[in-house]
């Protein structure tokens, strides 16, 4: 059974900086498609970024472009969302999530495209 494990939300200012972490544990392959999304009060969840493990290659939702990187470390099994000049409207539930299923996508996954998600960390952000 697969297992995600997010770490590294928490409350900062507008113009701040957070780092999310995303452990994995229980796998016997190598996911396809790793991401992020996000989910606000009162509104849809939001794929925020996916990297295809396989090529390397990152995609973006255009709220984040320029602020936000998507990166793994294979030897640590951990995803990570670096977030940069933080804006109140990024406050929301962060989730990360992976994919084992082959698939060819050139675009931000949607929640739905992925098959585990982690419990979520918090991230606000304060004017």
């Amino acid at each position: 059974q697969v297992q995600l494990v997010e770490s590294g939300g928490g409350s900062v200012q507008a113009g701040g900086s957070l780092r999310l972490s995303c452990a994995a544990f229980g796998y016997t392959y190598n996911p396809y498609y790793l991401g992020w999304f996000r989910q606000a009060p009162g509104k849809e969840r939001e794929g925020v970024a996916t990297i295809n493990t396989r090529g390397g290659f990152t995609y973006y939702a255009d709220s984040v472009k320029g602020r936000f990187t998507i990166s793994q470390d294979s030897a640590k099994n951990t995803l990570y969302l670096q977030m940069n000049s933080l804006k109140p409207e990024d406050t929301a539930m962060y989730y990360c999530a992976a994919d084992f299923r082959f698939k060819i996508t050139h675009r931000v996954l949607m929640d739905s495209e992925y098959n585990y998600w982690g419990q979520g960390t918090q991230v606000t952000v304060s004017s």
